[in-house]
């Protein structure tokens, strides 16, 4: 009997090393669920810290030679750190939290985002100690994390009055002002080192979904609407060829399919083509020297989901 597996996140290094994170969904509860890329194959890791355990796997980023992965082990949270020299070790959250929503970390600095039993929870760690970061008022909860720097990082959140986008700019946490589309959500800040952020989110109208992209180039918000209708951005990456990429809904059972949004032109591309596949899902996307590098699941008919990698360019 197959167990079925989801895939939580990606990142690469270059085209030599790339992470997969996930979890397992076994018969006594979700097991963690690590894959590594060589550059020639995927080899699942089961050397770090609670990889026997329960648990879940959650978002992956390099942080100068290492690599930091969320980890949720038999409920409790920690981030799992893997030296340059392929040693593991791990750093506990400093409290229990019943809701893990995001991480997020740089040289420097990492962020854990959450909910115990008094509400949200912000919490920092400065690579000796944590510390708990105040919001401004009226945010009920963070839905995300992502920093370019230890002291330039941002979070979506939910509010009394809707979805807002915050920045911590060293001291404090504030409202960034993203003059966000009425009635929109946030999937996803994507952070560059030129000062250039894309935000990807769904606005409502009657209803009804359509995905929406918002840029800041240093000067001002520039807000496109892309034909992709309701698809969910989170995945969205800057790929190589410094365009937008994203997996979209595939109308085709046997094959992926990718979205490139380049300004105001949408094109898109089918991933190889699958023997006998009846649903092949990329879930997440990271670019990885000149080429993107996807990673997901597919169905083959006649059996459960399998995980599946596609390689475009390099």
């Amino acid at each position: 009997m197959y167990k079925r597996q989801t895939v939580s996140d990606l990142a690469a290094r270059g085209p030599g090393e790339a992470w997969a994170t996930g979890y397992e969904h076994a018969t006594d509860g979700l097991r963690p669920m690590l894959y590594r890329w060589d550059g020639r194959a995927w080899s699942r890791d089961t050397t770090f810290p609670g990889a026997g355990e329960l648990g879940w796997l959650g978002k992956v980023q390099f942080v100068g030679e290492e690599v930091w992965i969320f980890h949720n082990r038999v409920g409790l949270g920690e981030i799992l750190r893997r030296s340059a020299g392929g040693g593991w070790s791990a750093v506990p959250l400093p409290q229990t939290l019943w809701v893990h929503q995001d991480f997020a970390a740089v040289a420097g600095a990492a962020w854990v985002v959450g909910e115990d039993d008094t509400g949200l929870k912000v919490l920092r760690y400065d690579g000796s100690g944590w510390t708990t970061q105040s919001t401004p008022d009226g945010v009920l909860y963070l839905m995300g994390i992502t920093a370019r720097t230890a002291a330039d990082a941002w979070a979506w959140a939910d509010t009394s009055t809707g979805t807002t986008v915050l920045r911590w700019d060293g001291t404090v946490w504030r409202d960034a002002k993203v003059p966000l589309p009425s009635n929109a959500n946030v999937h996803t800040v994507i952070l560059e080192r030129s000062g250039r952020v894309t935000i990807g989110g769904s606005q409502y109208t009657d209803g009804v979904a359509r995905t929406y992209l918002m840029t800041w180039n240093g000067h001002a918000w520039r807000t496109t609407h892309p034909p992709l209708g309701d698809t969910h951005t989170e995945a969205m990456v800057r790929g190589p060829d410094g365009t937008l990429w994203l997996p979209v809904r595939s109308d085709r059972a046997f094959q992926s399919k990718y979205a490139r949004v380049d300004g105001s032109r949408t094109a898109f591309s089918y991933g190889p083509e699958r023997t006998n596949a009846i649903d092949v899902k990329p879930r997440a996307l990271a670019k990885a020297g000149s080429a993107l590098l996807s990673f997901g699941t597919v169905e083959i008919y006649g059996s459960g989901p399998n995980l599946m990698s596609e390689r475009l360019g390099g």
